[in-house]
């Protein structure tokens, strides 16, 4: 794993009751953060809560719908009210959304992927940028995809609303250049969840990655000490560098 020590900073992770947002909780809690935990489904939530408890780290839980934007929008005054800060960010949740033709693709199906995937965000940002202004080294980090290059068919709505992601952080990092805040983005690659075996059902789980595979990258770009900006890091050229 890591030696990364994020003793005493609050974390935001979305989509934490499940795939890479729980192994990323998990991690963050075992590095010493104290970490809340969003996501729709409260009795997961509360599996990963346990899980957490039981390893003496501290969670807090959160059921969040990211398409009720009223309620992200109240994420930052409620976080605000606890803790008058928050450290990390740590924004996993994303839809896969209508894979087909983009002739054929209907409204609710594009709109749900651009919903949850770029328009959260966006009001993600909006939110908590005052809160991780506050902090002494606020950290955010974002989940993007390959397919944000547009480059696979019937991917339509999923690689528009990724490319924007994209384009939002970046642009958002580049208005943090003068502050202590950094923003990141990952591009995991294949890795064994339960998305991606619904994008690809005939493709054998066990030759990918694990969402546990990824932890020690999320906890180098919530340290501190990393001062990386406005990138997008692919998580297998970061492992394998020289590959």
């Amino acid at each position: 794993m890591t030696n990364t020590s994020l003793s005493g900073r609050i974390a935001l992770v979305t989509g934490a009751s499940r795939g890479i947002g729980r192994a990323v909780a998990l991690g963050l809690a075992g590095a010493g953060a104290h970490v809340i935990l969003a996501a729709r489904s409260l009795s997961a939530l509360e599996a990963v809560d346990d899980e957490i408890r039981s390893t003496g780290g501290a969670a807090t839980l959160l059921q969040l719908d990211l398409k009720r934007g009223d309620r992200v929008d109240q994420l930052g005054p409620t976080i605000f009210q606890r803790w008058d800060r928050l450290d990390i960010l740590v924004s996993n949740a994303g839809v896969l959304g209508p894979l087909s033709p983009i002739g054929h693709t209907t409204e609710e199906g594009f709109l749900s992927a651009i919903d949850v995937n770029l328009t959260a965000n966006w009001r993600l940002i909006r939110t908590l940028d005052p809160l991780l202004k506050r902090s002494d080294a606020g950290r955010a980090i974002f989940v993007t995809s390959g397919a944000a290059s547009g480059k696979y068919a019937y991917w339509g709505a999923y690689s528009a609303s990724k490319a924007g992601l994209e384009a939002l952080v970046k642009t958002w990092a580049a208005e943090l250049v003068s502050t202590p805040v950094r923003a990141n983005l990952i591009n995991p690659g294949a890795t064994r969840t339960q998305m991606r075996a619904k994008a690809f059902p005939g493709e054998d789980p066990a030759t990918l990655p694990s969402p546990e595979d990824l932890v020690p990258l999320f906890l180098e770009l919530a340290s501190p000490e990393c001062e990386r900006n406005g990138e997008v890091i692919n998580f297998r050229q970061w492992r394998e560098p020289l590959a």
